[in-house]
């Protein structure tokens, strides 16, 4: 047996051929004029329908390292908010002498494990001593982990 007389078990899937007639009626999937239907139609990246650029819509400062706080309608940065959970749970949740971290918070279910960083809020009261690392805290938490005897590792 030689490398060409192999032959797949598997049938090859063939790809529609858009735009040559026959029996994909008059327009062959491309609707009727309009830039789309034309031939070589392409549409780059970034092209806003004859508008103005984005890159050109944002004020420029001199030098690369100068940045400038960008506000427009059209432009936002989507910045992925941490996971919260308030102080309450976790005084319910653990015990004296623990380790509250991303991973022990995980595996007691307590947050899901889709969010990079964790933040503990300062609703309710902390009546134990445990150990928090690795976490996001507000003012009002540090505070109440002081008044509990609790430490805070980075």
């Amino acid at each position: 047996m030689q490398l060409h007389n192999l032959k797949s078990n598997n049938k090859k899937k063939t790809t529609k051929r858009v735009g040559r007639g026959g029996k994909r009626g008059t327009y062959s999937g491309h609707g009727s004029k309009g830039q789309k239907a034309r031939a070589g139609a392409r549409i780059r990246p970034g092209f806003r329908g004859g508008d103005s650029p984005i890159w050109k819509l944002f004020p420029k400062q001199r030098g690369a390292t100068k940045k400038v706080e960008v506000k427009h309608r059209t432009f936002s940065l989507s910045r992925t908010k941490p996971a919260v959970i308030n102080l309450n749970k976790v005084n319910i949740n653990f015990k004296e002498g623990e380790v509250v971290s991303p991973r022990s918070l995980i595996q007691k279910g307590l947050i899901s494990t889709n969010k990079n960083k964790i933040k503990v809020l300062g609703e309710g009261v902390l009546g134990k001593k445990l150990k928090f690392s690795k976490l996001l805290l507000s003012k009002s938490v540090i505070d109440k982990i002081e008044k509990s005897g609790s430490v805070v590792e980075k």
